[in-house]
């Protein structure tokens, strides 16, 4: 694919906004340590390292999130100091944020224009920021009713309508904090090309993201930071996405997914037939083998995520659900636990830990019963336990007292995985194992479902990453539309017959 960043140089002008020496520090844990970097006129330079690394951090001190421990910021060449965040809008500077940041109940519309409505007299122009709002997405690659209310929406369509409503601020400077992780290739493109479209304007973008060939794609120069420090930066033409790797991990990450012996004939653990979740899904039948990796695949809005939540009892569903052979119901989420099911939420900052709990909290959080000594609970054996959890799934904490909203993506995606194991399933399903991960980390969480799947327990991922269920998966199905359109396996489990089945375009039609 031709690569969107134009061969300009930006050296002989002034930088749009650049870090001095930037440092922070929260009380005695020092997260950056003297970075330095610019942005020019029409650029899209990408930060990229492992989670931890103070990626974030570093993108909420240029947006004026926070105040730097020492070191400046200067703007167009002169020394700046951010009050807010609203003072660097009035300066140009928007930042997109990793995490959703949406009034869950109210409208798209609403959440697009909020704090900006358009005004009709002595009210809002609600027609006017409905249409605006539903072009605005559209120009992302998506479309989504602008009157719908946001809490009724996926992750992947809460962060379109939330790049949507940064970019209708005036910008100078667009930082885009891991604006692809919950989108599909389809909808990547799609923000890629609007990216092309302003740095072509002039604008300047920092853009960090974990998916390197999309880094490769987009991006005009690289700077690596490891331990809170910049460790390298080049031009992205010197640069393949795997080097990008070895320097983020300063290692070698030679193969990333792990090899899977193919299995013969697997004897049936899951069987689904005929089951619904009204306005999501609707007569999907699928079986699911012993020890097998059972991929799920398909664009925004297919309806994936709501039909594993229907099948667990997070959302109301109609059909049948077998269960080595026999017929079972989960009304609730404790129903399908306690048949040996566990789910592991896409959401894992909203649905799957709690933020502001520690890490034995979350642990035991779903296995109490196991840390029961009378009316009270076992702190002794909890410690225990996460002793263990910590490492058996090397969750990398500072401090075991520390909250679990203090460790970085990475390892709270490992600490919800160890959470869930303490139920000791049978039957596994993962909802974006990988999402905001970083490549080391993301090899460590593909080693896990394979010794998983390699005990006997059967997995389903969910993932908007094609490659990704195509290096660990045994068989994917495809949903469009809330229907499951078809299924690949061997030599065509493949990007282009999952997308003829994702998109329902022939291969000879595609453009």
């Amino acid at each position: 694919m031709k690569a969107l960043a134009a061969d300009l140089s930006f050296t002989n002008g002034v930088p749009r906004l650049e870090a001095v020496g930037l440092s922070k520090s929260f009380g005695p844990v020092e997260v950056l340590n003297d970075v330095s970097l610019a942005v020019y006129p029409g650029e899209v330079h990408a930060i990229i390292g492992e989670n931890g690394a103070g990626k974030s951090t570093l993108m909420k001190l240029l947006a004026g999130h926070l105040q730097p421990t020492r070191g400046e910021l200067r703007i167009d060449g002169e020394t700046a100091t951010l009050t807010g965040p609203v003072d660097a809008e009035h300066r140009g500077i928007v930042l997109v944020h990793q995490e959703i940041l949406l009034a869950p109940d109210l409208t798209v519309a609403q959440n697009v224009y909020l704090g900006r409505e358009l005004p009709k007299g002595i009210v809002v122009d609600d027609r006017a920021m409905n249409e605006g709002a539903r072009q605005a997405i559209r120009n992302l690659g998506a479309d989504v009713d602008p009157d719908v209310v946001v809490r009724r929406l996926s992750i992947a369509q809460r962060q379109l309508v939330q790049i949507a409503r940064v970019l209708l601020v005036p910008h100078r400077v667009v930082i885009f904090d891991e604006p692809t992780a919950s989108l599909t290739p389809i909808e990547t493109r799609a923000l890629l090309k609007v990216i092309a479209d302003i740095r072509s304007k002039g604008v300047s973008v920092l853009y960090i993201s974990h998916r390197l060939p999309e880094v490769k794609q987009i991006a005009d120069k690289v700077t690596v930071l490891r331990d809170g420090r910049v460790v390298a930066s080049h031009s992205t033409s010197e640069l393949q996405p795997v080097d990008m790797a070895r320097l983020m991990v300063g290692r070698d990450v030679a193969k990333l997914y792990p090899h899977r012996h193919a299995a013969a004939a697997r004897e049936t653990i899951l069987e689904i037939e005929d089951f619904s979740v009204s306005g999501f899904a609707q007569h999907a039948s699928f079986q699911l083998g012993k020890g097998e990796i059972l991929g799920f695949a398909g664009l925004v809005g297919a309806g994936r995520t709501e039909l594993m939540e229907g099948l667990v009892g997070l959302r109301p569903g109609r059909g049948v659900i077998r269960i080595n052979g026999k017929p079972v119901q989960f009304p609730h989420i404790d129903a399908s636990l306690k048949a040996g099911i566990a789910y592991l939420s896409e959401d894992r900052k909203g649905k799957g830990l709690l933020l502001a709990e520690d890490l034995c909290v979350n642990l035991t959080l779903a296995s109490l019963d196991k840390f029961r000594r009378g009316f009270q609970i076992d702190r002794a054996k909890e410690r225990v336990a996460l002793d263990k959890a910590i490492g058996e799934f090397d969750i990398r904490a500072s401090r075991k007292d520390m909250l679990v909203g203090q460790l970085s993506g990475g390892n709270q995606q490992k600490l919800l995985l160890a959470k869930m194991m303490m139920t000791d399933p049978s039957i596994i399903i993962i909802d974006e194992p990988t999402r905001g991960i970083d490549i080391g980390t993301k090899e460590q969480i593909y080693k896990f479902i394979a010794v998983l799947a390699e005990q006997g327990r059967s997995i389903i991922v969910v993932s908007s990453e094609m490659q990704e269920l195509i290096g660990i998966c045994d068989r994917i199905i495809v949903m469009r539309s809330g229907l499951i359109v078809g299924a690949v396996t061997g030599e065509h489990m493949n990007e282009n017959e999952i997308v003829v089945l994702a998109t329902g375009v022939k291969s000879g039609e595609a453009a």
